[in-house]
């Protein structure tokens, strides 16, 4: 999105990508109190009228459930599910 800011995280367990615009995030906190994981959280930006913006404090604990981004007001969240990462890989035949 030209112009706006992007904060992107991905969970490294689940691949999940969290996008936050922060221009269009005014720190209302709807996305932290729905988040059933705690992933979100509000952080202090002394330059912005609101005074806060959401944040990823833990992005291996999204569970890609959307809440967050279909609470939100200010259409200031995108949620992308990742793909489970294997853990290991068999060894192939050789």
């Amino acid at each position: 999105m030209s112009g706006v800011t992007e904060t992107v995280t991905v969970s490294e367990e689940k691949g999940h990508k969290i996008t936050i615009l922060e221009e269009w995030c005014k720190g209302c906190d709807i996305c932290v109190e729905v988040c059933p994981t705690d992933v979100l959280a509000m952080k202090a930006v002394g330059t912005r009228w609101q005074g806060t913006i959401a944040v990823v404090v833990e992005a291996d604990a999204c569970i890609a459930c959307m809440l967050c981004e279909q609470q939100c007001p200010d259409f200031a969240i995108l949620i992308e599910k990742g793909e489970k990462k294997k853990k290991g890989k068999k060894a192939e035949a050789a």
